[in-house]
């Protein structure tokens, strides 16, 4: 690779892939995202599809988009505006072109841009003819189409086959202005089209085409280089959010000594939590897929019953159907996790999209006095804590546990430091032994927690069911003092969890003008827009809410330490509700349901308008 002057050094770039569904924008994001992981960058992405399985193409609604910011320092969100949009047809310039920031490079494929797709697009005349886009940004205008048949000449494909690897073509251009190894990439391909080796050579002369083509562009005549970010120590892997939970739930059950279940029914964008468990059979994992929701979570409890860790995995409206499930395991006081991530709603809505609008379900989304504790991981790789954690806290006190994680978390990725093994605290679940008279709801002194009574253990015969209980014996009993009795010993066992949570960090001062709460993935927009309202000399903190039932214990003390409180979040304002009432205090929310995160400037704008 030659290039034309010595490259330029900077700090960060935002890049964002649009095109057609079909255009393979998902697929380069991911490449680009790894090439910069390999090359030891701090990086956060966000995939943005539509939820059609096949939207007509060239629509607006059609358009699949990928977003990566990639840094030599420590980032904590996907970026709001992008410095690069690859804009594949009129569709996908007509969304996104609002995003480039004055300067940015425009990279249009011309070759889209006809009469056709330009009606769908719902343009009269092409857009490249305004003169505003040539001033405001770098337009580099290039016939992708055509410069890709003329790359795989001689490979034998059809010109509608090779133009399937027009997306790669762009993506070595964008490799060469950015200084990325063609390496990862070439390695992959070889590996995913090993069998197909024409499909392999016209993808590897695209790669190569298009870093000749920037290579010699006028529009691209600068490189540039991203030095590696000052991460700690060890080694990484670059994962999605749902692969980092699903790795959790491994590590937590071998932490637990369990062998682990998961009853579970595909629903977006839950679905890969399925998929990626059922490749850990050498672990012992039991993946299945039911029916429909409500089986899927009757087999997770049964699999408790048992004497395995129970997981059933959904978004929304999965969790709607499980509702009455999870009061049996909480009436039966077995350990069960329940992971929702979350969805635009209410019912089919926005599949696809992001969204956090379940946190009142989670809480009190079942009949009768039914408490459940709730654990959200802010980031894609603090799904892997999070999930190790809802784990222990469903063994040791004996309970089912909501895990809530959103569409950005799920599907967005960034550096995963592989923990040493060693270093993770193994909390083996403690199962009743053989005994005289046992009592299956006597309770841990400590804990609350009732006995796990394995079946086929002699001596530990019990009824169980969705009967109230008695208290102690385990017998029915409709008695209203018992009943009264049993209602609050179970939320007296959920509460007792807060005793175990780990003090509340704030990120600022401990006391001040504003404190900004948040939970789930606001964390990385919160946190920059506190960051940069405190560079800028003004008295505002953030804290970051995990356990978001029972609420820490030392939460109230620092909410009454600041002077207003503002709560962000992706939805009406869940969590102030539950904060006002809980605390008797005025705070204030700001919400956004858009099916988008939250942009660090729209926080830190709206942080202005309170000083």
């Amino acid at each position: 690779m030659t290039q034309t002057a010595q490259p330029t050094s900077l700090d960060e770039v935002v890049i964002r892939f649009a095109g057609d569904s079909g255009d393979g924008m998902q697929l380069v994001g991911n490449q680009f995202s790894n090439t910069s992981a390999l090359a030891g960058n701090d990086l956060s992405t966000f995939p943005d599809y539509p939820a059609e399985i096949r939207a007509p193409v060239g629509t607006t609604f059609g358009v699949s988009g990928f977003q990566v910011r990639f840094a030599s320092k420590k980032i904590h969100t996907p970026g709001d505006h992008c410095d690069v949009l690859v804009a594949m047809n009129p569709a996908a310039f007509k969304v996104h072109v609002e995003a480039l920031k004055p300067g940015g490079i425009l990279l249009v494929n011309t070759g889209n841009f006809d009469g056709k797709n330009l009606k769908k697009a719902g343009y009269e005349t092409s857009p490249l003819e305004d003169m505003r886009y040539k001033e405001q940004f770098n337009l580099v205008e290039i016939n992708l189409n055509t410069a890709v048949i003329h790359a795989v000449e001689g490979t034998g494909l059809s010109s509608k086959d090779a133009l399937r690897s027009k997306n790669i073509l762009a993506l070595g251009m964008l490799y060469w202005v950015y200084s990325r190894s063609l390496e990862p990439t070439e390695q992959w391909l070889k590996e995913k089209f090993s069998k197909k080796p024409m499909v392999l050579e016209a993808n590897l002369k695209a790669l190569h085409a298009g870093v000749k083509i920037a290579e010699n562009s006028e529009l691209l005549q600068t490189q540039h280089t991203i030095a590696p970010a000052p991460l700690e120590a060890g080694a990484y892997k670059n994962l999605m959010g749902n692969a980092a939970l699903s790795m959790g739930l491994v590590a937590g059950a071998e932490l637990a000594e369990l062998p682990l279940f998961l009853g579970s029914y595909p629903i977006t964008p839950a679905s890969d939590i399925l998929h990626y468990l059922a490749r850990y059979k050498n672990y012992g994992v039991v993946t299945f897929q039911a029916e429909d929701e409500i089986a899927a979570i009757a087999a997770a409890i049964g699999a408790s019953f048992s004497g395995s860790l129970g997981v059933t995995a959904t978004s929304g409206p999965g969790i709607a159907l499980k509702s009455e499930a999870m009061g049996l395991a909480v009436m039966t006081e077995l350990p069960l996790l329940v992971i929702n991530v979350q969805r635009g709603g209410p019912s089919t809505g926005l599949p696809t999209k992001t969204e956090q609008a379940d946190l009142l379900q989670a809480l009190f989304g079942r009949h009768g006095e039914c408490p459940v504790p709730v654990i959200a991981p802010y980031s894609s790789s603090d799904c892997f804590h999070a999930a190790i954690e809802a784990i222990k806290m469903a063994v040791q006190y004996m309970t089912p546990v909501i895990l809530l994680s959103d569409a950005s978390i799920a599907n967005g990725a960034e550096p995963f430091l592989i923990p040493d093994l060693d270093s993770l605290e193994k909390f083996p679940a403690q199962k009743a032994k053989t005994e005289e008279n046992f009592m299956p709801y006597r309770r841990d002194e400590k804990t609350l927690a009732r006995p796990w009574a394995v079946p086929g253990t002699p001596g530990l015969e019990h009824r169980i069911g969705g009967l109230e209980k008695s208290d102690g014996s385990g017998d029915i009993d409709y008695s209203p003092k018992n009943h009264e009795t049993m209602v609050g010993l179970r939320n007296d066992k959920v509460q007792r969890i807060a005793n175990t949570y780990a003090p509340l960090a704030v990120y600022g001062e401990d006391q001040g003008d504003l404190l900004v709460v948040g939970w789930g993935s606001t964390y990385g927009a919160i946190r920059s827009a506190v960051r940069n309202a405190q560079s800028n000399g003004q008295s505002v903190s953030h804290v970051h809410l995990r356990n978001l039932w029972p609420l820490p214990l030392d939460l109230q003390d620092i909410l009454k330490s600041f002077s207003k409180v503002l709560i962000p979040e992706m939805n009406s304002g869940q969590l102030l509700r539950i904060l006002r009432s809980e605390y008797l205090i005025d705070a204030v929310g700001y919400s956004k349901i858009q099916g988008q995160p939250f942009a660090t400037q729209e926080i830190y704008d709206h942080i202005q308008t309170i000083f």
